[in-house]
């Protein structure tokens, strides 16, 4: 396990200590041992009510922005973008009452995906409890974040069947791609045809009961997982690479598409 940075380390302690926080975790690449050198540190910082936002921007310092609740969205929620002896250190508010109510629903099959700047293909409420799931507890003085990890350590077969159930959607939105295609609409049918994509890599993941947090390197890991088909990231690539402009062209990527969402929907029903 990575060793954590001691700035990193002891920021943490002192967001634990800010009223209305009630914990620390280390989320990203480097709480999955997959970061680089030059990858952000994910501070998600858990908190119930209001945190003080006073005292968070007393914390950060005089030159950074503490964006509270819903200043970035009804999602991401809000945080601050800081740098510590050169490197990007990033806090990420997580309302800790809305995280312990998505994890009911995704033990109940239950799932929404809401729109959210940075998030192209929305936001998938899932990715709440896989955060919990794949990061790593830097300040926890209640306990509550390490509880909560160690339910959601096990993926609910309940989310599986409603995230492979999901990708009918995938062969919904080719066939109306199909319509656009015939009227050279070149982005109605990139859109449709990019989102029937990231349908299937949430079932992808979901079938291997896997976390999907967002759409960031998730083709490629898409690609390696049971059930995806031959060569499946580089068809994604070309497909959605070189869509075309005439309807033709439109409609021949179209054709692929349908055949790759063909296979994949022949994995997860099978």
């Amino acid at each position: 396990m990575q060793p954590i940075d001691e700035h990193v380390e002891a920021m943490a302690a002192r967001l634990a200590d800010v009223p209305g926080v009630v914990g620390v975790m280390l989320g990203g690449s480097r709480a999955r041992g997959e970061h680089r050198p030059e990858s952000d540190w994910d501070l998600g910082v858990y908190y119930r009510g209001e945190p003080d936002l006073a005292a968070l921007r007393a914390l950060a310092g005089p030159d950074v922005e503490v964006a509270g609740p819903g200043g970035w969205g009804p999602w991401v929620n809000g945080g601050a973008w800081l740098r510590v002896d050169g490197v990007a250190v990033d806090w990420i508010l997580r309302d800790l009452d809305r995280v312990e109510r998505v994890w009911e629903d995704c033990r109940a099959g239950r799932y929404e995906v809401g729109v959210q700047a940075g998030h192209p293909l929305g936001f998938w409420s899932p990715c709440y409890a896989g955060e919990v799931a794949l990061g790593r507890v830097l300040a926890d003085p209640g306990g509550e974040l390490g509880a909560l990890r160690s339910q959601t350590a096990r993926y609910p077969e309940p989310l599986r069947d409603a995230l492979t159930g999901g990708a009918w959607e995938a062969e919904f939105l080719v066939g109306v791609a199909a319509k656009g295609a015939a009227r050279g609409d070149t982005l109605y049918v990139a859109l449709c045809l990019s989102r029937a994509v990231g349908v299937l890599v949430q079932a992808l993941y979901a079938r291997d009961r896997r976390w999907c947090l967002n759409e960031k390197g998730a083709l490629a890991v898409a690609d390696r997982l049971p059930g995806a088909p031959a060569e499946f990231g580089a068809r994604v690539g070309r497909m959605l690479g070189a869509a075309g402009q005439s309807p033709e062209a439109l409609s021949s990527t179209v054709e692929r598409a349908r055949e790759l969402v063909g296979e994949v929907m022949a994995v997860l029903r099978g």
